[in-house]
């Protein structure tokens, strides 16, 4: 997984798979999810990131089993 946040258009985009998308949904007017041919997520964008998910106050924790 990586994570980008774009300062200058206030825009997150999280990469879940190296996959190439084929397909963009738009799940409202600031987030849009890419697909691959087989419908499996690729990867996330989110507009507007400061106001809807707290950037830059981003924690990522890697929990072992």
């Amino acid at each position: 997984m990586k994570i980008q946040y774009f300062e200058d258009t206030d825009t997150l985009y999280i990469t879940f798979s190296q996959k190439i998308p084929t397909e963009t949904r738009e799940i409202d007017e600031s987030t849009l999810l890419d697909l691959d041919e087989n419908g499996q997520l690729c990867a996330m964008t989110i507009e507007h990131a400061k106001d809807r998910v707290g950037i830059p106050e981003v924690k990522f924790e890697k929990i072992s089993t």
